[in-house]
């Protein structure tokens, strides 16, 4: 028995590696099998994309194409060179000067040598309008910029610009309004930002003129990204005073336009224009992404929030998405709020590289104001009467002296109620008043009712109404189906409107 459970053994593993190259060749084919059904599914979905945008531009409504933009994301995920290729010779059939172009910028994809043949692709194109050239392009600067190929990009996106002006379609305006986004892109990871800011000044020029709303705000924003990525808040500033934003643009550019606004205002000591800025930013951001645009916003938000003297819910700090980001910001928060200095600047030497890179560290120095005048009051709330040399080494001050004119600051400043007698050199402090007695209270109510009034007011300018008036009472039961059923799409698009454009 023993050695016929051998001899069973030893046919098994004769048999085994033939067994196992069979499998192995299996696995491959039904490996390659797979990837060409997804490239075909990919390239389906890129021809319904063209038809949305060839729909949009004969209804002439924008909708159908911004259909088509909010899945962009989506299908920059899905696409890799092979399928590029595929499109591009499909698409740009009657156009090969363009289509040799295009390819140039793609690597053909290495055989897999599994010995699967390619499928041919199901359907051919006569004609290509210029928002599917625009499309396609833009799919290609994508592309390359996921490659980290930042040159290439950079050429590419010069030469989709370069087809944008030479249009003047106003079904054009949401995609061109796009590539100019990535066209900043292009150069800002490539550190040559600065050199398309006469470019975008002129375009901003020709979409003003047009009424382009969707491409005066996208340019607007970039041209106040340049300013800030170079420190130029005055330029910036004047740009802002110079012009509208135009009211029908987009939440999506609209939280960044409030964003840089909330910098700009920052800057000039304007802490409650920014926090108001910030916080607009924050409302109009979608809710389920734009995480890390979500995480600037608010460590700028809490930097201003503690230059105005209040200290920041803890909630904040205990959001899941913004837990981590945020650890530096609540250590500066409970230095702030303690009054105490020296863990102020171990703070701010541990973390100053990072609020560097976060464009806060110019506003966090300003803090150490904040911090003394914190100090002072809660010295004034703990003594009655104390000596300036004790102040002093509370405040781990070198002498006396700058003690005096430090808390003879905050007594001028309203920050304490106190007197100080030079001669004995000790600060005597005033008996606390009833606050309720004095005008803050009538301020703080009216800045609630005011704010209440402006969130209002720009509810119902957001409210938005269908395309036309219906009669109801004359239409047919059919129309009536259609009219809701439109009235279904364009509120599902309304929705997921918020969760494009922050990449």
């Amino acid at each position: 028995m023993v050695e016929n459970k051998k001899d069973i053994v030893e046919d098994v593993d004769m048999k085994s590696p033939g067994e196992t190259s069979t499998n192995t060749d299996s696995s491959a084919i039904d490996e390659a099998a797979k990837k060409m059904e997804r490239e075909n599914f990919v390239l389906e979905e890129l021809r319904e994309h063209a038809k949305q945008i060839e729909k949009g531009v004969s209804a002439k409504e924008q909708r159908f194409i911004l259909r088509v933009l909010r899945s962009l994301n989506a299908t920059r995920k899905n696409i890799n060179a092979a399928i590029l290729r595929r499109v591009i010779s499909i698409f740009y059939q009657s156009v090969p000067e363009q289509r040799q172009t295009l390819l140039a910028y793609i690597e053909e994809p290495m055989d897999t040598g599994t010995g699967t043949v390619k499928s041919k692709p199901k359907f051919s194109v006569s004609s290509l309008s210029p928002e599917q050239d625009v499309y396609f392009h833009l799919l290609v600067v994508l592309y390359l910029l996921d490659l980290h190929n930042y040159k290439s990009a950079i050429t590419c996106s010069d030469s989709l610009m370069a087809k944008i002006c030479k249009h003047n379609r106003r079904t054009l305006d949401v995609l061109a309004a796009k590539a100019y986004y990535y066209h900043t892109r292009c150069y800002e990871l490539n550190g040559q930002l600065n050199e398309t800011k006469s470019f975008f000044h002129s375009r901003l020029q020709t979409a003003t003129l047009r009424n382009d709303y969707e491409g005066q705000a996208v340019l607007l924003n970039s041209l106040l990204r340049i300013y800030l990525h170079y420190n130029l808040y005055d330029q910036a500033s004047k740009l802002v005073s110079k012009s509208t934003f135009p009211e029908s643009a987009s939440n999506n550019e609209w939280a960044r336009f409030f964003y840089y606004l909330g910098r700009i205002k920052a800057i000039q000591l304007e802490y409650s224009e920014a926090r108001k800025n910030l916080l607009q930013a924050i409302r109009k951001a979608p809710q389920q992404s734009a995480i890390g645009f979500k995480q600037i916003v608010h460590k700028l938000a809490i930097t201003v929030d503690l230059l105005l003297g209040d200290i920041p819910e803890r909630a904040i700090f205990r959001d899941p998405t913004l837990h981590r980001p945020l650890s530096p910001y609540f250590q500066l928060t409970q230095a702030v709020r303690t009054g105490n200095l020296k863990r102020f600047n171990e703070v701010l030497d541990k973390f100053g590289t990072k609020f560097q890179t976060d464009h806060t560290y110019t506003l966090i120095i300003r803090l150490r104001h904040n911090v003394i005048k914190t100090a002072i009051r809660m010295i004034n709330q703990s003594y009655s009467r104390i000596y300036l040399k004790n102040v002093a080494e509370k405040l781990m001050l070198d002498n006396v002296e700058d003690a005096e004119y430090i808390v003879s600051k905050a007594i001028r400043d309203g920050v304490i109620e106190a007197t100080i007698d030079h001669e004995r050199e000790f600060m005597q402090s005033k008996e606390t008043t009833d606050i309720y007695c004095t005008s803050e209270p009538l301020n703080a109510f009216n800045s609630r009712i005011s704010f209440c009034l402006d969130i209002h007011n720009q509810s119902v300018k957001a409210m938005r109404f269908p395309p036309r008036s219906y009669n109801k009472d004359l239409e047919s039961a059919e129309d009536r189906r259609e009219r809701e059923q439109q009235d279904l799409e364009y509120a599902k698009e309304m929705a997921d409107e918020e969760d494009d454009g922050f990449t």
